[in-house]
């Protein structure tokens, strides 16, 4: 059983600081978009803008931070992430209160937030490389995966009902203090971390800023699921400004309602994660890239149908059900085969790599879907990104692609 697998008391204070993140961040899911249309009065292109701009200057902040995250110890990176996301998040309740919050503050706040989410995850994979072995890095991830749809199952309908009684910017505060509280959890981890070497090349030349994207698409089979996930995560991403004005505005779900519809389907990340290492056991990791990576798109178009009411609310927790179970089932399982074929010293710069790949996909077709949308409507947009990412399967790989254990070259860094 993944929950039963011990690894250790200091892979438990990684796990507690990642928990402590998530559930604040649960509590704060889709803040943003909600405070632009209850606090800010912002219509689908603002609010999309919002989901874009942000994670796509984020991006472009993280690209050159990759080489320092390598090679530098890892904790001391989580932790400074963890602070600066804390300092960022809390100007927003005290601009609030003030009466002096505005559009372009919130982002610059996204944008500070992603490149530090962009590091914190670089840092925390390196270091989960070195700390658990190999054979267990898929009970790790598919820890942290549960404890992440966990979150966001208890968080939003908390989150909503404090919006009701509090206001849009209380989640806010909770999701910064909870990056405060996971700084202080990786304090805790004891154990000397040696400081990684470079491997004879100078880490701040201007080619080191590509080596994670050489190393994905030189390696056949994270370049095809590096293609797939970052058009899948993209369009499912693009959906959420789009559902937000849908169903806050257009259809008139209450704030708690429109929490709800994504909490409760997310009970679906408990099972999907907690059968990963079965599901690999018995079937195969190219069979689970292949059938559940499909099953993961086939179900977002159903968003497209929506109604008022009880039928559209039963829709849309519908829908995310069967996205969340398979997407929590695949994700770490991609995790740890990313993990397992990048040599150490390129691990943060390949992680960085990914995420500013993800960001940025999620910035552009957000940002292609609130323009759709202003002129459509989000419906229409909704329906466009449905029938889109049934494409995406495509890019799957049709191949096992698992070469031999890669070296470790260069010196461990941890």
């Amino acid at each position: 059983m993944v929950g039963r697998r011990p690894l250790g008391r200091q892979f438990g204070w990684l796990w507690a600081a990642y928990a402590v993140s998530a559930y604040g961040s649960g509590l704060g899911f889709g803040a943003f978009p909600l405070i632009a249309v209850l606090a800010l009065h912002a219509g689908p292109a603002e609010v999309s803008a919002l989901s874009a701009v942000g994670p796509a200057v984020g991006a472009l902040i993280a690209l050159p931070l990759a080489p320092w995250v390598e090679f530098r110890r890892k904790r001391p990176v989580m932790i400074a992430m963890d602070l600066t996301r804390f300092a960022a998040m809390a100007t927003i309740p005290v601009a609030y209160a003030l009466g002096w919050l505005g559009f372009v503050q919130l982002l610059v706040i996204s944008a500070v937030a992603a490149a530090a989410k962009i590091a914190f995850n670089a840092a925390s994979g390196a270091y989960l490389k070195a700390l658990v072995r190999p054979d267990d890095l898929l009970v790790a991830n598919a820890r942290f995966e549960s404890t992440n749809w966990s979150s966001i199952a208890v968080g939003p309908p908390l989150g909503g009902a404090a919006i009701g009684l509090f206001g849009p910017v209380v989640t806010v505060l909770a999701d910064a203090l909870s990056y405060l509280l996971s700084a202080l959890s990786i304090t805790a981890i004891r154990g000397r971390e040696e400081a990684p070497q470079p491997t004879g090349k100078s880490p701040v030349r201007a080619g080191a800023l590509l080596d994670g994207w050489r190393h994905i698409m030189g390696h056949p089979g994270l370049r095809a699921l590096y293609l797939n996930q970052v058009l899948v995560g993209g369009l499912i991403m693009a959906t959420e400004p789009l559902l937000a004005v849908l169903l806050l505005r257009q259809l008139g779900f209450p704030p708690w309602q429109y929490a709800l519809a994504f909490a409760a389907p997310c009970v679906g990340g408990l099972i999907g994660s907690r059968l990963a290492r079965r599901v690999v056991a018995r079937y195969g990791r190219h069979r689970v890239f292949r059938i559940v990576g499909t099953l993961r798109a086939i179900w977002l178009i159903g968003l497209a149908f929506v109604r008022p009411g009880v039928v559209g609310l039963v829709t849309v927790m519908a829908v995310e059900l069967a996205i969340i179970v398979n997407m929590s089932l695949y994700t770490p399982v991609l995790a740890t085969y990313r993990l397992e074929h990048t040599p150490k010293h390129l691990v943060a710069r390949t992680l960085s790599a990914w995420s500013i790949g993800q960001q940025a996909s999620i910035a552009v077709l957000t940002a292609l879907g609130g323009l759709l949308a202003d002129v459509t409507g989000p419906r229409s947009a909704l329906t466009v990104a449905g029938l889109l990412i049934l494409a995406t399967p495509l890019l799957l790989p049709r191949h096992d692609h698992t070469p031999q254990r890669e070296p470790e070259l260069g010196r461990s860094h941890s």
